[in-house]
């Protein structure tokens, strides 16, 4: 097994970290958008860096493994591993996300508040391939569902959120019945990789 380039994530961390650091977070999310969308695409277009357990998937469904998340809750980094054909409800965010698609296929369908009915709609529908980044936010575009490309096998992005996303309270839309439901996501059960353990690094 290949030990995980542990310096990608410790670097990318770090320039998060930073950025939100020195921006207002709701006044300067475009900024925060903007620059975190290039550090994102910097991470994933090398795939030499996750660790195993934060890869691991399931027979169905998705997995969604928590990597970091800043003391302060400005921000949460996730890797989200989608099994073969894994769906999720049509939900929102309530923060700014950013999404880096790291291995296979993410489908990501938008939805619109129909100005005349007030009905969910779908609108685009985008594809993720390794080293896409995309965007949510509720000033962008807050309301999607998303799908694993691939029916064979799993994908894994990562996610970038403005706050600590797994405690957020937001919303999930069941267009059938037009009705929308809270929900709090929570974490998959999988230890913090240890990324802080720099002996070996040290000692070489």
């Amino acid at each position: 097994m290949t030990t995980p380039n542990h310096a990608r994530l410790r670097r990318f961390l770090a320039d998060m970290t930073s950025l939100v650091g020195g921006a207002r977070q709701h006044q300067d999310e475009a900024a925060i958008v903007e620059v975190g969308r290039k550090l994102l695409a910097d991470l994933v277009k090398h795939d030499d860096w996750l660790p195993e357990a934060q890869a691991a998937s399931s027979a169905s469904g998705y997995q969604q493994h928590l990597l970091y998340c800043d003391p302060q809750e400005r921000f949460s980094v996730v890797s989200f591993v989608w099994g073969p054909g894994a769906l999720t409800p049509v939900h929102d965010h309530t923060v700014w996300g950013l999404i880096g698609m790291l291995r296979g296929v993410e489908n990501d369908q938008r939805y619109e508040r129909d100005s005349a009915s007030g009905k969910l709609v779908p609108t685009t529908t985008t594809r993720l391939l390794p080293g896409d980044v995309g965007v949510v936010s509720p000033t962008l575009g807050d309301i999607h569902q998303v799908s694993n490309g691939l029916t064979d096998k799993p994908s894994i992005s990562i996610h970038v959120y403005g706050g600590n996303i797994g405690a957020i309270r937001r919303h999930r839309f069941d267009l059938a019945h037009d009705a929308t439901l809270d929900f709090i996501s929570g974490y998959s059960p999988t230890p913090l990789p240890n990324i802080w353990d720099r002996s070996q690094e040290a000692a070489a």
